[in-house]
């Protein structure tokens, strides 16, 4: 990206204001750039601790398995999923509260005796299965921010701050040999009407 400028004292106080600003915020943003990066670390262990928990859970009820069969369908459903948001280093992201079952009403007495400790499971097993899809969710908006914020701090790094400092010392050097011009132009008049 080439930084145009022009050859004049407000061209080069634009400059410095410019280089100003960004090496202002060259430190927060690289700061910003930590911060959700040990964040999106934090949500991808969490997500996998989250994950361990539901194979295990899941894997203790497998021999379950045939009995399921006889569970009831549609006796319950997710009513509400309660979430909050959170500001994470200027990105929001969904944080889980809970999760609101709307139950279908049952007569126990015509079901199998396990029907009611298999509802309690399959609310657990589907609690920790949303609570995943929204750390996965914040996992990626995480992600995707601090990607554009690295882009950001590359950006400043790499192109814009050394592109106003090129832009600076040309047009102080322009601006010196037209005063150093100015001056031998100077002298040379003064030369010629002292010696008329």
């Amino acid at each position: 990206m080439a930084i145009k400028f022009q050859y004049n004292k407000i061209s080069l106080q634009d400059m410095q204001k410019q280089l100003k600003v960004r090496l202002d915020a060259l430190p927060v943003i690289r700061y910003k750039e930590m911060v959700l990066h040990a964040e999106a670390e934090k949500a991808k262990r969490e997500m996998t601790a989250l994950e361990t928990t539901l194979l295990n859970k899941i894997s203790q009820y497998e021999y379950m398995n045939r009995l399921w069969q006889e569970f009831p369908q549609d006796v319950m459903s997710v009513k509400e999923i309660k979430t909050s948001l959170k500001n994470i280093a200027g990105v929001k992201v969904q944080q889980f509260e809970d999760v609101v079952f709307e139950m279908k009403p049952l007569v126990l007495f015509n079901q199998p005796f396990w029907v009611a400790d298999g509802i309690a499971l399959l609310c657990d097993l589907l609690r920790l299965s949303i609570e995943k899809k929204l750390l996965v969710i914040k996992t990626e908006s995480l992600n995707t921010a601090r990607k554009k914020t690295t882009q950001k701090v590359n950006l400043y790094e790499k192109v814009q701050v050394p592109g106003y400092l090129i832009a600076i010392s040309k047009i102080k050097k322009f601006m010196n040999d037209e005063e150093s011009l100015g001056k031998a132009t100077q002298k040379i008049m003064k030369k010629r009407i002292l010696a008329i």
